[in-house]
């Protein structure tokens, strides 16, 4: 442990504790009101260079295991605390939070008043913050801040880079998946539902995903401006009609690019700090009833943009009335912002993967009619 301090650009200071990695860090500050789920978070490829500020008082009581990761490393830049337990209370833990950002080089910061934290967030907007030593001068703290520059191209450096297989019990489909920071419990969803998952690079191209002759495609959640990736909003052209595509996240942002929608980030629209946590409401236009789900995203697709596009909105967020869904019945592509995986996070909207099941179910009668 050591004393450090978090610097805002505003030049607002916070001191604490550093409990892993002793460096300085850097990055988008974002703020995540889950109670549980800090493994999952501090996992998520989504997540790439921001720091994330817990507003749950407590973390690490039941410590990290095996299982639970959505990679196979943290992806943050570092998390923030309000109060550590380094002494986790659980059968199935097998490191100490502290000890998986040891390993992933990622810092871990407590001791802080988080609720004021989120609070000038929340306020705000998300912000560039610095986690360093106490004694280092402001000027040179705010400095270093206004040298940031905001990065570009992340999926890249999150994306696998070579192929690989999740197979399913008993699978009745093949779905190919591109990678653009893929959480695990998506894949083992896909392979729950029956499903051989062939995982592929985030700039694969439409002849090689016909070449494996899937009945599916899926477009994973990642980091950063979807319109930095000219390559899958392409690839989605180019098989939209030839087979049914789902897409979570920045799968669903790339989707409604692919159509021609816009999209914009939401700290210059509407709730300008993101959607982040366990507990978001979301109305499914369809039936009228309300899904709780989990949610991590900077960046929406613009409503008015949907228009002559052949989407059609399907869900909406009962915070800000952002779209949280889009359809397009005729060829089978829909998507979704939010994450129906659960990891972590309710389970009100698992019905997603049964109905991409279905539409591959249809579309395959339909090709052999």
């Amino acid at each position: 442990m050591k004393d450090k301090k978090l610097v805002l650009k505003d030049g607002t200071l916070f001191e604490g504790i550093s409990y892993a990695a002793d460096k300085d860090f850097i990055g988008e500050l974002v703020f995540n009101t889950s109670m549980v789920g800090y493994q999952e978070i501090a996992t998520d490829p989504s997540y790439k260079d921001q720091i994330v500020v817990m507003t749950y008082p407590l973390i690490g009581n039941y410590g990290v295991n095996a299982d639970d990761g959505e990679s196979k490393k943290c992806h943050l830049v570092a998390m923030i605390c309000h109060e550590y337990n380094d002494c986790p209370s659980n059968f199935r833990y097998t490191q100490t939070l502290s000890e998986m950002f040891l390993d992933s080089d990622c810092g871990l910061f407590g001791g802080i008043d988080t609720r004021q934290l989120t609070r000038i967030i929340r306020d705000k907007g998300s912000q560039i913050g610095l986690i360093t030593d106490v004694d280092k001068p402001l000027d040179e703290c705010l400095k270093i801040i206004n040298d940031y520059k905001e990065p570009h191209d992340q999926v890249s450096q999150v994306s696998t880079k070579r192929k690989f297989v999740s197979r399913g019990i008993y699978a009745k489909y093949h779905v190919v998946c591109i990678d653009f920071g893929t959480k695990m419990n998506i894949i083992r969803k896909l392979n729950e539902k029956k499903c051989n998952v062939t995982v592929l690079p985030y700039n694969t191209t439409a002849d090689d995903v016909l070449a494996l002759n899937p009945d599916g495609l899926f477009l994973s959640n990642g980091p950063g401006n979807p319109e930095d990736n000219e390559a899958a909003i392409k690839l989605v052209r180019e098989l939209k009609g030839k087979l049914p595509i789902f897409g979570i996240c920045l799968g669903h942002q790339i989707i409604s690019l692919a159509y021609g929608a816009k999209t914009y980030k939401l700290d210059t629209h509407k709730m300008k700090y993101g959607h982040r946590g366990g507990n978001h409401p979301v109305k499914n236009l369809d039936t009228g009833h309300i899904e709780i789900t989990s949610q991590n995203h900077s960046y929406a697709v613009l409503d008015d943009s949907l228009l002559n596009t052949g989407l059609r909105k399907t869900h909406i967020n009962l915070l800000d009335n952002t779209i949280e869904g889009v359809c397009d019945d005729k060829n089978y592509v829909f998507s979704v912002q939010y994450h129906p995986e659960s990891a972590a996070g309710p389970e009100d909207s698992e019905y997603l993967f049964d109905k991409f099941i279905n539409n591959m179910k249809q579309f395959g009668g339909k090709k052999n009619a």
